[in-house]
This record gives C-alpha cells, structure tokens and sequence, in this order.
C-alpha cells in the first residue's frame, strides 16, 4: 500500500482509511458525494500531470543554465 500511496501522493494512512470506507461503501467525496473510480483515477492523473510539468519546468531551468555555462 505504500508504493500506491507514493504513487498517488497521498500519505499512507489516508490510504488506508479510503480503503477500509470505500469497502464498506462508505467513501464520500466533496458535499458528501460518493467518489467514483473514474473520479480517483482523473485526481490522480491531475495530481501526476502537474508533477510532470513541474519537473519540464526544472529540466528547461536546467538545460538553460548549463547551455549559457558551456559558452
């Protein structure tokens, strides 16, 4: 369960806790809204796209710098 929680970026106890209510039927979400699979699964290619663009964004910042120190 902690690898799935990394790869979610949540922590693992949050996790845990979605798991056991969504067993018994009882994961809510936002105005006590029942969470769907296809909601989870969109949260959490949200939560990976904006990680992915903050690690472009540092990679550009990078190849910037080293470029201007090979001139």
């Amino acid at each position: 369960m902690a690898v799935t929680a990394k790869i979610l970026g949540v922590p693992t106890q949050t996790l845990g806790s979605w798991a056991r209510l969504s067993g018994k039927g009882q994961l809510k979400g936002a105005g006590d809204k029942p969470v769907s699979a296809q909601q989870m699964e969109l949260a959490r290619l949200r939560a990976e796209l904006s990680r992915v663009k903050m690690e472009r964004d540092i990679l550009k910042k990078a190849t910037a710098y080293f470029a201007r120190e090979s001139l």
